[in-house]
């Protein structure tokens, strides 16, 4: 198997959504978007496979979780915060604003156009 044929190993975490061919299965861009960054920063080691593996199992079997799976991709992000936060790289407070400044961003920019975080009136001087 070439290089490029290899899997992260976060593609093997347990209630993935996947594809008839067992590939990660993503509904919207986002949640390839939040896979990919989960698996670029554990491959740069900012985060070990069983530090993942607690994370998300953690929000994973939260109480109230859709019964479908429908949410798994938001407890992946759940996790993701959770780990940034635990390793003082970017405190819970900071991801809620960026988020929000992501958000106004989208809802100010005109249709077609990309997204970028200077459409967010806020961020403007």
């Amino acid at each position: 198997m070439s290089r490029c044929e290899a899997r992260a190993p976060l593609a093997a975490s347990p209630g993935l959504p996947k594809s008839a061919e067992g590939d990660p299965a993503f509904a919207e861009p986002w949640q390839a978007h939040a896979f990919a960054l989960a698996v670029q920063l554990h491959e740069t080691g900012l985060f070990s496979w069983g530090e993942w593996a607690a994370a998300l199992s953690a929000r994973l079997h939260e109480e109230g979780r859709a019964e479908d799976g429908s949410d798994y991709f938001d407890a992946w992000v759940q996790a993701l915060c959770d780990l940034l936060g635990a390793k003082d790289i970017a405190a819970e407070a900071g991801i809620l604003d960026l988020q929000k400044s992501w958000q106004r961003a989208a809802e100010a920019t005109p249709h077609g156009r990309p997204i970028v975080l200077e459409n967010d009136p806020e961020r403007r001087s």
